[in-house]
């Protein structure tokens, strides 16, 4: 598994779907300042790196006894409907709230009572959107065997709750991964892998540090 995962670290790396930018930090949807963006939906767009991913995640769902596929809106939709397609399995998805008209649905497609549901997920930060999809799905009275997902960054935060919420999670690469493989291929210099270290141990408050 570290040979994969540093395989679609590279090619993420190489089609830009991650960016790293420790000089010139993003900032995410929670207000932290970032030194790395991952959108992992541009995999998408470039069937060789898309096969990559689908393949990866059809070898980690051979060990898993499931009976359907669930996708989380929006980003692990595409990977789920691929990874199902590719299994021959039922697919549906689940959005992040229930549908304000129509059936005003929280989860679209066939659930059965008691379904082993494998769940798929683009990205894991903090682990809070897979967790609400796992809840949703087991109100439902489905059983989440795992989540999928393509990318972790590792945080202790994300591990903690997957523990509290009893749910098993798998992902194809992660951040140990990704340094490793820039550092080799010179995307990063070292003071950029300092940052990028510092950052992952303490993402809300690795500039500060500096300052203080």
């Amino acid at each position: 598994m570290e040979n994969l995962a540093q395989e679609i670290a590279r090619s993420l790396l190489q089609i830009n779907a991650i960016k790293l930018s420790p000089q010139k930090p993003f900032t995410w949807a929670s207000g932290i300042q970032s030194p790395i963006y991952c959108d992992n939906r541009i995999a998408l767009s470039y069937p060789a790196v898309r096969n990559q991913i689908v393949n990866g995640f059809a070898s980690l769902a051979k060990s898993l006894a499931i009976d359907a596929v669930a996708g989380v809106a929006t980003a692990g939709i595409p990977w789920g409907a691929l990874l199902a397609d590719r299994l021959n399995l039922p697919f549906l998805y689940v959005r992040s709230k229930p549908k304000e008209h129509g059936r005003q649905n929280r989860i679209e497609g066939m659930l059965e009572e008691g379904q082993k549901i494998l769940v798929t997920e683009d990205l894991i930060s903090t682990g809070g959107s897979s967790l609400l999809a796992v809840d949703a799905l087991r109100e439902q009275s489905a059983i989440v065997v795992s989540i999928l997902a393509i990318f972790t960054y590792q945080f202790e935060e994300a591990n903690q709750a997957f523990k509290d919420h009893r749910c098993d999670f798998q992902t194809l690469s992660n951040y140990s991964a990704l340094l490793h493989v820039a550092n080799e291929l010179n995307y990063i210099n070292t003071t950029d892998l300092a940052a990028l270290q510092k950052w992952s141990a303490n993402p809300r408050g690795w500039q500060s540090s500096d300052e203080s």
